[in-house]
């Protein structure tokens, strides 16, 4: 029997919560020292919705990076009802957006500026498509997460 071992030094995580501020500063040091690369959560308050915010953001998270580490956030839109398509062409086209996050409204922390007509984003879902960015959605049910507050 011939056994191979894989062995994983420095993993991804596929979804990051940094937030922002003091947050940022708490949660950034422990999981850079683990991991080499993140896709990071988009649902701030606001939230990240142009390649404008895409790029303050990561540099306040690079500000927050402790000096010897070699981390690297891979940035995502949040996408809303009035994403234009050129700022996901623009973000594809620089290497800067890694990935666009769909959030149905209402359906978690900070989703309020989320999609509630799937319609009014088929103009960017179709660039998404044509540039082939990945389309991460959150695929939780609005009734459940109201079932889940009301328990509190």
């Amino acid at each position: 029997m011939n056994v191979r071992t894989l062995q994983i030094i420095r993993p991804d995580d596929w979804h990051l919560h940094l937030r922002d501020g003091s947050m940022l500063r708490a949660v950034l040091p422990s999981t850079s020292s683990l991991f080499g690369r993140a896709i990071i959560m988009p649902n701030l308050k606001p939230p990240v919705r142009t390649l404008a915010d895409l790029r303050s953001y990561r540099r306040r998270i690079e500000a927050a990076l402790p000096a010897a580490g070699t981390f690297r956030p891979l940035m995502t839109l949040y996408l809303t009802e009035d994403t234009d398509p050129a700022e996901i062409d623009a973000g594809a086209e620089s290497g800067e957006l890694t990935a666009v996050k769909l959030y149905p409204a209402g359906a978690t922390t900070n989703s309020d500026n989320g999609v509630k007509d799937i319609a009014r984003v088929e103009k960017v879902l179709e660039t998404i498509q044509r540039l082939d960015v990945p389309l991460l959605v959150h695929g939780e049910e609005n009734s459940l997460m109201m079932r889940e507050a009301s328990r509190q």
